[in-house]
């Protein structure tokens, strides 16, 4: 019987669950976003959730315990400089599960894992802050503004050519 057993094993052994968890914690940390199965989300979710926690003291303690998960520094340096102070004021919740659907292969349920405060569509900045503006097709008034231009220019012409005519006759015949 499985009373009280609340970890899901994900059908591994521990030490490759430890390790396949480090390596979606290292590209979440990265990539600030990652598309998995529900079930390594919510896996995932309590693994990274602690370590981010742990990395918004800035201490040489912290650092190394947040290593002993991570096992990368370019993530743990990315984790200390650009994330701890993002959620320095976040008291918790760092990651938002997004289902997408299910996988075509094999039917499983699949979702987005992304760090809450690096969504900029769900935060409403950047391209929805833009005022939208509407394009209109006025070919209407571009047709009649174009026609009122033609027949303009056809009597300007035609005046031009009648005030030329005159002058044509008196020219000597050489000109002609």
């Amino acid at each position: 019987m499985r009373h009280s057993r609340v970890i899901n094993h994900l059908g591994r052994t521990s030490a490759h669950r430890n390790a396949m968890l480090a390596n979606m914690a290292v590209s979440l940390i990265m990539h600030k976003r990652i598309t998995t199965t529900t079930a390594k989300a919510k896996a995932l979710k309590t693994y990274v959730e602690p370590v981010i926690t742990k990395s918004k003291e800035d201490s040489t303690s912290s650092r190394r315990e947040v290593f002993s998960f991570l096992k990368d520094k370019k993530a743990v340096v990315e984790l200390f400089r650009e994330i701890s102070p993002k959620i320095a004021g976040r008291p918790g919740g760092y990651t938002r599960i997004l289902k997408t659907g299910n996988r075509i292969g094999d039917n499983a349920e699949m979702c987005i894992l992304e760090l809450v405060d690096y969504n900029e569509a769900m935060l409403g900045t950047g391209e929805a802050a833009k005022a939208k503006t509407t394009r209109r097709r006025r070919a209407s008034g571009k047709k009649k503004a174009e026609a009122g231009d033609a027949e303009k220019t056809a009597v300007t012409a035609k005046a031009a050519a009648e005030s030329e005519a005159p002058a044509a006759e008196n020219a000597p015949e050489e000109e002609k």
